[in-house]
């Protein structure tokens, strides 16, 4: 399912859901902020609808009647870029970390309030293109007051060199490289820096995410902690 007649000169919004108040919600709601909503209540018509439409974001409930969301997170990345905010009755921080690693942008429980929706789907937005700009220039990622050369591997904070040492300048590098703002579960960071071996090791990121904060100086409030999930680089959404 459609929505009639979208605009789809505005940012395509893809809404995968099964439960028809919450297409009857966010259609009029999407269209009100600018946005064009498809719409579809199952996985297939998601993945096609996402395949053939470009859609600039995806609103995806996890539990759907033909295949469980979780799964369609990785069919979706496997072709698609688009910020995936996952949408879930699932509370704790076991399905955050679980959605997030299989390679969602963002986690609402539902019951959700529309306007912090809408707030965490511009901020998707915002990281998407800041990405994309990245990837278009050079080698040079700037986030805040870091500035990062991932050619000659150095960092400086408002125009400061900062001396890292190489453990210390992957993770940074690896939270950088995610784009400001998103976040970076511990499974991800350890298995990105210290290897798939180390992926249950939380305490290494403590200590390293300290020393960077440390060596940052002002910069290091860029790196922001989410509990029990892992960690973001960049100034409050």
């Amino acid at each position: 399912m459609i929505n009639s007649a979208p605009d789809l000169s505005s940012p395509r919004i893809l809404v995968i859901d099964d439960e028809p108040q919450i297409h009857r919600f966010l259609g009029p709601a999407l269209a009100a902020s600018g946005y064009a909503p498809l719409q579809a209540k199952n996985a297939a018509t998601g993945l096609h609808l996402a395949a053939t439409q470009s859609p600039s974001a995806v609103l995806l409930d996890l539990g759907l009647p033909d295949l469980d969301g979780q799964d369609v997170i990785p069919r979706l990345r496997a072709f698609s870029a688009a910020p995936i905010i996952v949408l879930s009755a699932r509370d704790g921080e076991m399905a955050k970390v679980a959605a997030l690693d299989a390679g969602a942008d963002d986690f609402v429980e539902k019951p959700f309030a529309l306007a912090e929706l809408l707030a965490r789907l511009r901020a998707s937005l915002r990281r998407a293109t800041a990405a994309a700009g990245h990837e278009a220039l050079t080698a040079l990622i700037r986030i805040g007051q870091i500035e990062m050369d991932l050619a000659t591997r150095t960092t400086t904070v408002s125009g400061t060199a900062i001396k890292l040492t190489p453990r210390e300048w992957d993770l940074l590098a690896a939270l950088a490289r995610a784009g400001a703002g998103r976040v970076v579960t511990q499974r991800q960071l350890l298995s990105a820096v210290w290897g798939p071996g180390h992926a249950e090791s939380p305490q290494y990121l403590r200590v390293y995410i300290g020393h960077l904060r440390q060596k940052l100086g002002e910069a290091g409030t860029l790196i922001r902690t989410e509990p029990g999930v892992g960690y973001r680089l960049g100034p409050a959404d």
